[in-house]
């Protein structure tokens, strides 16, 4: 049962509020009210490493909620010199929760609920970009960020090795926190009949993932999914393939694998980077750990379960980005195939695995994406891995609730100079509202804050009127953003100026077919 729960003011007019395992004291500055690293799962540690999460002890006097807690253990790449905004630890599975000043317990506000991207290895709920603050403010919604765990911890199948083994841990900690969100949001002023979940690449992934999951039913009534990599999905047998390339990276014998819940937490990270860099390298495009179909939370692959409408009926956000693949280049990352030899051997192993797929001929590929092998590559790339798998999902879901199609296409003169464009993630600052990164940060060192400003104005109108009414509106001076339906297959693209075109992904689409449905 939900606990009840009620906000009350210390002498030091800092809210405390009372959750179902004790309360909590967060921080208000007169704008917005915030509790940082509210810990909504035990630490796990030991024999909860590789078991689904398990609710925190109980707690009697107030908890400092100040500050964001540990992030989840994670190898570091420096390809990706992100900020992780707290050091690395083991009591990871923390959340923190953005309110207006004027937001009271009972207020029934939408509620958004975020998961972080980072190719389900990398990331934390404490980077600065995802600071709720400014989505908050406005005292529209109610915000949520929340860790879980990556990599190995997160998403290694090692459950063909014996009974001590729960699969899907990074997906099961979201579900849990989402039962957090259910039982105690209604303490800070949330509505928790009115949760939408939203994330981005990875995080997007675990989105339409939990769409299609039967353990996610009645946890938010609402999804914003923002380049996810849908098709990302794998099976069993991939997931031990896995697991045992893990094992041998580890020096670990498949009689031995129960000694993994006391291994050194560096040994694993390290065993975590040599597979998640290889398996790209193996079998390209393929990510080494991600969700994987274990008959349980997934039950099948989440595109088909799309197409045969038994994904959630609840209203859906879905886009990409104009330049995904345009990141991948720049740091020289295998996890996207952008050469014509990567490519190939990509094809090759999609008609390996199977046969009965009718996939593009290299002439229908070089007459849809006319152009250098270079950027004909590009464009297959961004396509295979995120705009399809979008289009896939929303060619289904539209026939369970409304879906909303988006292409992000904004980019700064400076992204533009560095070929980057509107890359994979390029659209977060906007949707967050937190523009500039720091003193070094060099979007905007060439212009384009002022009309980046309006661009992010217009998409926190859109994803906050989303969480309220489950429609994207925005002021009746902007586009007026249609469902995507079969008739005329609206897109909302997102730039400078936005604009509504009807199928504008047909060419592509048609060249793509509606058969390649889970081919990752």
């Amino acid at each position: 049962m939900t606990a009840e729960a009620n906000t009350r003011r210390v002498a030091d007019d800092r809210p405390v509020v009372e959750t179902t395992h004790g309360p909590v004291r967060g921080v208000d500055n007169g704008t917005v009210k915030a509790w940082k690293g509210i810990r909504y799962a035990a630490p796990p540690v030991s024999d909860l490493r590789f078991r689904a999460p398990v609710g925190p002890e109980r707690w009697s006097e107030p908890a400092d909620a100040t500050k964001v807690g540990p992030v989840c253990p994670q190898p570091t790449d420096p390809r990706i010199p992100i900020d992780l905004g707290a050091p690395q630890g083991d009591d990871c599975l923390t959340l923190n929760v953005w309110a207006s000043s004027d937001t009271e317990a009972g207020d029934a506000k939408p509620v958004m609920v975020w998961l972080h991207g980072g190719a389900y290895i990398l990331g934390s709920s404490a980077q600065s970009l995802y600071h709720g603050a400014a989505l908050a403010e406005s005292g529209d919604a109610v915000i949520v960020t929340l860790n879980y765990r990556l990599g190995a911890l997160g998403f290694l199948d090692l459950s063909s090795f014996g009974d001590g083994f729960d699969t899907n841990l990074g997906l099961r900690d979201a579900l849990f926190a989402l039962q957090w969100v259910r039982d105690n949001i209604a303490a800070f002023g949330g509505d928790p009949d009115r949760v939408t979940l939203f994330g981005e690449s990875a995080g997007a992934g675990m989105v339409t993932t939990l769409l299609a999951s039967p353990a996610a039913a009645g946890l938010f009534s609402a999804a914003i999914a923002q380049s996810s990599p849908a098709t990302s999905i794998y099976d069993r047998e991939r997931g031990r393939r896995t697991a045992e390339l893990f094992l041998d990276a580890l020096g670990v014998g498949r009689d031995e694998v129960q000694s993994l819940s006391e291994m050194p937490i560096a040994a694993v990270l390290a065993a975590s980077k040599k597979v998640f860099d290889e398996v790209p390298v193996r079998t390209p495009g393929t990510l080494a750990f991600a969700p994987i179909i274990d008959g349980d939370v997934v039950p099948a692959h989440p595109v088909r379960l799309a197409r045969e409408g038994r994904t959630h009926p609840v209203p859906l956000i879905i886009g990409t980005n104009k330049h995904e693949a345009s990141l991948f280049r720049w740091m020289k990352s295998p996890l996207m195939p952008i050469t014509p030899p990567a490519l190939r051997a990509m094809f090759n192993e999609i008609a390996s695995e199977q046969p009965a797929l009718q996939l593009p001929s290299e002439a229908q590929i070089r007459s849809t994406y006319r152009g250098r092998p270079k950027t004909i590559g590009m464009g297959v790339a961004r396509d295979i891995g995120f705009r399809m798998p979008s289009i896939w999902f929303a060619e289904g879901h539209r026939d369970v609730a409304p879906v909303y199609l988006y292409r992000f296409d904004f980019a700064t003169p400076m992204l533009r100079v560095l070929r980057l464009g509107a890359a994979h993630a390029t659209e977060l600052p906007y949707v967050w509202g937190n523009l500039v990164a720091g003193p070094k940060d060099p979007t905007f060192k060439l212009g384009g804050l002022k009309a980046g400003k309006t661009v992010s104005a217009r998409l926190r109108s859109r994803w906050l009127n989303f969480a309220k009414s489950g429609e994207p509106t925005a002021s009746a001076a902007d586009a007026q953003w249609r469902s995507y339906r079969k008739e005329d297959r609206a897109t909302l693209v997102i730039d400078a100026a936005e604009k509504v075109v009807e199928d504008l992904d047909r060419d592509v689409r048609l060249a793509w077919g509606d058969e390649v449905l889970h081919f990752r």
